[in-house]
């Protein structure tokens, strides 16, 4: 008799163990779904976007000369895109400068500078928000390079707030391109960053994009866990 108590007891034990480790598992996801049992849910990463440019080849050349090529120094995260060993200074109204913003790779089909709030204040510039690539309208800056200078008429933006994702991605949470998703984030100071805009491309990973700024504000270094969710 006591050792069918004891059989009972240890198996009551086991059973509250397991649906523990599987209700953490499921809150680990932090937008309402359980995990799913092929093990998914994807791992969210939240990578913080520097200022930085993006420059066509002619540009390229104007500012380091002709025939020049940019050389990788990194891998981004998404491995379709580097961060070159070419830097340039930007000058703004103000004739003040930020040196050394570092140019990603490869060329694009235009120029574009992406800065923080903070960034352009000390510069002197009223920074829209806009997505990658939307420059029509925006602020101008000069380029300085080591063989040449170049005046951009336009595409000084604050980046949006974006997460890339792929397709399978996109199906957990529920989402299409140019959808809108929230990002929590838990740690010394809880913040959610609304409406960030979802991208969505067969090759890309799961990566949430914020500004230098954002990053600081919800102390992103010092973070516990982060989690997207539908508005």
């Amino acid at each position: 008799m006591s050792t069918l108590t004891t059989s009972r007891d240890q198996v009551e034990r086991l059973v509250r163990t397991v649906l523990r480790q599987n209700l953490s598992r499921s809150s680990a996801t932090g937008n309402g779904r359980p995990a799913a049992v092929d093990g998914y849910p994807p791992n969210v990463v939240v990578n913080i976007s520097a200022r930085h440019c993006h420059v066509t080849q002619r540009d390229l050349e104007a500012l380091f000369g002709p025939g020049y090529q940019l050389t990788p120094m990194k891998t981004l995260y998404q491995e379709t895109d580097f961060a070159a060993n070419e830097t340039v200074a930007v000058v703004g109204p103000r004739q003040r400068m930020l040196p050394n913003v570092r140019i990603l790779g490869p060329c694009r089909s235009m120029s574009q500078v992406e800065l923080a709030f903070t960034d352009a204040i000390s510069l002197g510039i009223d920074l829209p928000v806009r997505l990658s690539g939307d420059i029509e309208g925006t602020p101008g800056c000069l380029l300085v390079g080591p063989k040449g200078s170049l005046v951009l008429h336009q595409g000084v933006i604050r980046a949006e707030r974006h997460v890339h994702m792929g397709p399978r991605d996109a199906g957990y949470y529920g989402v299409k391109h140019k959808d809108r998703l929230n990002l929590r984030v838990e740690g010394p100071c809880p913040t959610v960053l609304e409406s960030l805009l979802v991208r969505i491309h067969p090759d890309w990973k799961l990566e949430v994009h914020i500004d230098t700024d954002e990053a600081n504000c919800c102390d992103l270094a010092h973070a516990i866990k982060v989690a997207l969710f539908k508005p």
